[in-house]
């Protein structure tokens, strides 16, 4: 995570996609340009809806903004990157992410998004060794996953 610059509270790597990205490669250019980071996409977590300051206008007058979140694993940390002047990297678990992080929204989809996924991993794993699972079984699963 990294510290935001309009407040208290942590955040993770956002921003807007070039015209001519993708929005998994601008994932990996805003933890590169933010946090200093890079790495390979692990999983999709979810997408979240957010109002922003800067869109706010006449043909978007409420500002709503649709967001992709994604799990980075990290293979490189930079000594060096854009913002370093004005972000800190910060390294948390989920739980402690959870506790910091600056925006109820990006907390619920970092829940959310890592409980599905792992619950999608457990779901895999007993199918490749040949276990039946029923929706009632990962439901049970998820109430038993830490996040």
């Amino acid at each position: 995570m990294i510290n935001s610059t309009s407040g208290p509270g942590l955040l993770f790597p956002k921003g807007g996609w070039e015209n001519d990205e993708t929005v998994e490669e601008a994932a990996k250019r805003e933890a590169l340009e933010e946090a200093g980071v890079r790495g390979d996409l692990m999983h999709f977590l979810g997408y979240y809806v957010f109002k922003s300051k800067t869109l706010l206008d006449e043909f978007s007058p409420e500002g709503m903004c649709k967001a992709a979140m994604y799990a980075l694993l990290v293979t490189e940390e930079l000594q060096s990157w854009p913002e370093q002047s004005t972000r800190q990297r910060h390294w948390l678990t989920i739980p402690e992410a959870k506790k910091r992080c600056q925006y109820q929204w990006m907390r619920e989809t970092l829940e959310e998004g890592f409980s599905k996924w792992l619950a999608d991993r457990i779901s895999s794993n007993l199918k490749k060794e040949n276990h039946v699972v029923s929706p009632d079984s990962e439901s049970e699963l998820m109430k038993k996953a830490p996040v």
